[in-house]
Formats: structure tokens, sequence, C-alpha cells
């Protein structure tokens, strides 16, 4: 068994895709994952799963969501292993520490290339800084996110890819919830 982390995009919006965890640990204990527990309302699951492959889990719970619950939206899936390691390449380490609900990850469905990196970093007009990883991607809003012009509709453009992202202070939540 392999224990991961999953995120669901877009979930318990105001009235954008309700969803009850209780229901969401229960499908997934249908679908054969151990130990399924929820953190917050916002879809945010850690479990012990049979398969090895990130990005055919990750197709399994969509589908599986979509037909049980009527859910369509997406997941992003990581191992105990590369949510460890997402952890550890934090480069904004100060920030992690000073102001853990200003400092962003976002997970990413692929890789984005380093020219998209680039041009994101470019179309930024505020204080906010981006540094990316593999699947992931950091953001630091010193000015809050609320207002914010980097929103995610703006990075997910620049970087040519969904993305769902967590404040720091979530990351680390899930990461000890793995351990």
């Amino acid at each position: 068994m392999t224990r991961c982390v999953a995120l669901l995009r877009a979930v318990n919006l105001v009235a954008h895709n309700r969803v009850a965890m209780a229901d969401l640990r229960a499908l997934l204990e249908r679908l054969g994952m151990k130990e399924v527990r929820s953190l917050l309302q916002s879809g945010n699951l850690v479990f012990e799963s049979p398969s090895r492959t990130t990005a055919s889990l990750e197709h399994k719970l969509e589908e599986a969501t979509g037909e049980a619950l009527g859910i369509r939206t997406d997941f992003f899936v990581r191992t105990a292993q590369e949510w460890n390691a997402l952890v550890a390449a934090n480069p904004f380490k100060a920030e992690a520490k000073a102001d853990p609900a200003h400092l962003v990850v976002m997970c990413l469905k692929e890789a984005p290339q380093r020219a998209a990196v680039g041009a994101l970093a470019q179309a930024i007009s505020g204080r906010e800084r981006v540094r990316a990883g593999e699947r992931h991607a950091y953001f630091v809003y010193p000015d809050g996110i609320g207002r914010s012009r980097l929103t995610t509709l703006l990075i997910e453009k620049k970087l040519g890819t969904r993305g769902t992202a967590r404040n720091w202070n979530t990351v680390l939540k899930l990461r000890d919830l793995l351990a």
C-alpha cells in the first residue's frame, strides 16, 4: 500500500461542488483505499492506496466522484514521498516561518515548462513571487491573496496546466497526517 494525499479542486466553495467529506471518505473506502482521513472541508484527503501510479489514481477518483457523488472536479494525488519532497524543496523558508498563511503551494496536473514559469513571473504586477518544481509551484503573497492580481486563472493560463492551491499551514498539516 502507498500512502497518498489527494487534493480536490474547487469543492465546497459557496454553492459550488458541494460534497460532504464523510461521503468522499466512504467513496474512497469503497474503491479499496485504506485509512482514509480528511482535513478541513475543502477536499484534502490522506489514505493508503493499492495503486502506485498517481496519474491513474487521479483518473479513477475523478471518474468515481463524478459518477457516485455528481461532482466533476480534478484530483491531484501525490505519494507521501512526493509530498515530503515538496515540503523539503520549499524555496521560501523564511516566509514559511514568518507568514505561512501567505505562502501557497499549487499542485499541477503537468510540470510547467521553464519558459512558462518565466512568462508567469513577468506577468506578476505586484510583490508576489513564484518558484516552480516538478508538478507544483510555490507562491508568496506578501500583501495577501484576496486582492492579488496573481489569480488561479492567470497562473493556469501562463503555466498551461490546471492546479489547486493550499497554504503552507495546510501543506504541513497534510504532511503530519501522512506520517
